[in-house]
């Protein structure tokens, strides 16, 4: 899917921004919500499999956040970033359905010892994308990132492998700037014990969500949403 965007006397021209997307989605070009879909698709993924672990119920949690976000998407004030938006109530969906299995650790439940490895939840069996991984440093920083609590693995995997800011974290998970910073100490302090010094550069590239996996999550979508109109 591609947006045209104008440029005037050779500026290089403008990709639209969320915002400018969502307003044309609400016109009825409802096509356009790909366009958001995927930009967020790696985001929110990273996001949702911080709660879940599960690849397969990732990708369904997925398709459901999308699809409350498309019924929802006139209540988006743009008084935070959309991925903001989006990412809560990906989280939301994710902790729904850990309750739901009635296995959930509270994401506010702050254990003296970290709890590290002691979450009731199973950690799902490696996906083939653990298989492909190229580098053993990303590697081993994802699977100590699946070994943190539930509160600290979320706020990790927000702020330093997603890159949101301390105050976008702390808006996606309802929580104070000063808990965020906290748990992402703590987080930090947990994994040096976990993986020491041979993570290196390996965060950015850490849970990647690959292109097949983004086309299939955003046909499901539109699928959907077509079927409903």
């Amino acid at each position: 899917m591609t947006v045209q965007a104008s440029s005037v006397r050779g500026v290089p021209a403008r990709a639209p921004s969320d915002s400018d997307v969502v307003a044309r989605v609400l016109e009825g070009d409802v096509a356009l919500f790909e366009v958001l879909m995927r930009r967020h698709n790696p985001r929110l993924y990273r996001a949702i499999r911080s709660v879940l672990r599960n690849e397969a119920e990732v990708e369904d949690a997925m398709q459901q956040a999308y699809l409350q976000a498309y019924a929802h998407l006139g209540d988006f004030q743009g008084h935070a970033a959309f991925s903001t938006w989006l990412v809560r109530i990906g989280v939301n969906e994710a902790l729904m359905r850990l309750r739901g299995r009635e296995r959930l650790v509270p994401l506010l439940d702050e254990r003296e010892d970290g709890g590290i490895g002691r979450e009731e939840e199973r950690v799902a069996d490696p996906s083939p994308e653990d298989a492909a991984a190229a580098r053993e440093a990303r590697v081993l920083l994802e699977q100590a990132v699946d070994r943190l609590p539930l509160h600290l693995r979320t706020v990790y995997v927000l702020r330093e492998i997603e890159q949101l800011s301390t105050a976008e974290v702390a808006a996606a998970l309802d929580l104070g700037e000063e808990a965020v910073k906290v748990r992402l100490h703590r987080a930090r302090l947990a994994l040096r014990g976990l993986i020491a010094e041979r993570v290196g550069q390996g965060a950015p590239e850490a849970f990647g969500f690959l292109a097949p996996r983004c086309d299939r999550v955003v046909a499901a979508v539109l699928a959907a949403i077509a079927a409903r109109s």
